[in-house]
């Protein structure tokens, strides 16, 4: 019975850190909101009824996502790594690019049925920095057409380069245009934040179809 209250607990306290920005922000850190990451998307859906049987039906990534590592989507705000010094290529080996490399986020690395976001050809990223990081810049990257994301880990060799932006002053939310052409239908759209408080380097993946 006391494991159980703990275990309430804990994910009590990691909700409460979720929905109120201001909460533990030296420790907080930021995920791309809009269009969702696979994590942040997770805990959007399911945070409040992880232990719903439907998901395993109604969200099977979300599903496997939880039955994994439940911290990979309480903590959708920490999926950092430092030091890198760009060398994101380098250092982050073909399919693992969804986790940013961190083992305990291995089940985002999964191909499947992930939930997308419908997009058109121009539109925006929105980010949310519960720490007002700042950042050096962004790199934004869609998977190619003719790759498969319910049945194919990303790797480098999927990518299509789309654009990186300047810097940013630091704020908890940023935004920022994208424009693409020649893609239709599921591709995750995969986006490096470089942070200017220090060499911290953040990678995402989101499910988007393109109509």
């Amino acid at each position: 019975m006391r494991s159980r209250i703990t275990q309430v607990l804990v994910v009590l306290l990691a909700l409460t850190a979720g929905l109120l920005p201001s909460a533990g922000a030296a420790h907080a850190h930021g995920t791309v909101v809009g269009p969702a990451t696979r994590a942040y998307q997770c805990w959007q859906a399911w945070g409040s009824q992880h232990t719903n049987p439907a998901m395993q039906q109604q969200d099977p990534m979300c599903w496997q996502a939880f039955q994994a590592n439940p911290d990979t989507m309480w903590n959708w705000m920490s999926a950092l790594r430092d030091g890198l010094g760009g060398q994101f290529q380098a250092r982050t080996p073909d399919g693992q690019l969804c986790s940013n490399g961190l083992t305990r986020n291995n089940s985002l690395n999964r191909p499947g049925a992930w939930r997308t976001t419908n997009l058109g050809r121009n539109f925006t990223v929105n980010m949310y920095d519960q720490a007002s990081h700042g950042a050096d810049y962004f790199r934004v990257y869609v998977s190619k057409q003719g790759f498969n994301p319910a049945t194919q880990s990303l790797g480098w060799g999927n990518l299509d380069f789309i654009t990186q932006t300047g810097r940013y002053a630091p704020a908890q939310n940023i935004s920022f245009n994208v424009s693409t052409s020649g893609y239709t239908g599921h591709h995750i759209l995969f986006v490096i934040w470089q942070a200017s408080h220090q060499d911290q380097a953040y990678m995402w993946c989101s499910d988007v179809t393109f109509t």
